[in-house]
């Protein structure tokens, strides 16, 4: 099976590579990525397998449509996980998020229409919306809140029209919050992590209480590889990682963790439109693609703790 990954540079395209050609998932025999290295794509993702011979590596972008089309020709999968996911740069201007994760998407349908491969659109738990009790199951419906989440759900409108209308092979999977090493520290626990590094607080959104579900990027990656091997086309798959913790409650744990203080938080006024809780249920997963969480959040935790405090050189000039 040979794979194209786009956003393959990014924090989850990059695991997702590495796993793969590390022996992880030996159905697949080649992998190209192709990724813009826009910030959140970093070649130093892939450096551990950039002389694989069963690697190739192309910059570029999905809205590049000669180019996407040329790489698509002799692939039998694409996993796009090509996106900007911040949800406050979305809030600040919303404008690339539109054009990459609708646009983008849209780009590679059309381009699928032309094309014998099956399609797998990573998406996010964010479009369900905010759940106050109980857990979103894949029927649930989609009320996006933020810029971010409403250009994912977008896109995951256009695969299933285009599935529908076209008969293309389409995968949607929804995961919940993702951790792990080469996590961008924007994000809430590498930033969490790099700040208590460098001395300074953990900045907690309000009153930190708003709660989120929490996978490691491993579990993530081969809950995809389960999909395009096992998943039935036009199928959408939640994947979460049965760990739900509010955001105070996370803060305490990686202080813990790192021997700090509960002094070092710092509250913060709260972010826009914020979503106060994600729950999804994996139960369809788990039945239909043999999906398991196999880490443990405390060991995983405290394993990116690790990965953190020994790549300073990776992390600090990213901040």
């Amino acid at each position: 099976m040979k794979v194209l990954v786009t956003g393959g540079a990014g924090f989850i395209g990059s695991n997702f590579v590495r796993r793969a050609l590390g022996g992880n998932y030996p159905a697949i025999t080649n992998i190209s990525v192709l990724d813009s290295l826009t910030y959140a794509g970093n070649l130093e993702n892939l450096s551990s397998v950039m002389n694989s011979p069963r690697f190739e590596f192309v910059q570029g972008s999905i809205l590049d449509k000669k180019l996407l089309g040329t790489m698509m020709s002799s692939a039998d999968v694409l996993i796009n996980f090509a996106a900007e996911s911040h949800v406050d740069r979305s809030i600040e201007n919303a404008s690339k998020f539109v054009e990459t994760n609708a646009v983008g998407v849209f780009e590679i349908l059309e381009q699928l229409r032309k094309k014998s491969l099956r399609f797998l659109q990573v998406s996010t738990d964010e479009v369900y919306g905010s759940i106050a009790n109980g857990t979103w199951t894949e029927e649930s419906p989609l009320q996006p809140n933020s810029p971010y989440s409403a250009s994912k759900a977008s896109a995951e409108l256009l695969c299933r029209a285009y599935h529908n209308t076209y008969g293309l092979d389409i995968l949607v999977t929804r995961c919940s919050n993702n951790y792990g090493p080469y996590h961008h520290p924007e994000k809430f626990i590498p930033k969490s992590i790099t700040n208590l590094l460098q001395n300074k607080p953990i900045k907690v959104y309000g009153n930190g209480l708003n709660s989120r579900d929490w996978i490691h990027v491993d579990d993530h990656c081969d809950g995809i590889y389960a999909a395009i091997q096992r998943g039935e086309s036009g199928d959408i798959y939640n994947l979460g990682g049965k760990t739900e913790l509010n955001n105070l409650e996370l803060a305490n744990k990686i202080l813990g963790l790192m021997n700090r203080k509960s002094t070092e938080i710092e509250f913060v006024p709260d972010r826009l439109g914020h979503d106060f809780r994600y729950s999804v249920d994996s139960s369809k997963a788990q039945e239909k693609l043999n999906f398991n969480v196999k880490n443990q959040f405390g060991s995983g935790l405290q394993d990116t703790i690790t990965w953190f405090e020994n790549n300073h050189n990776w992390w600090e000039r990213l901040i």
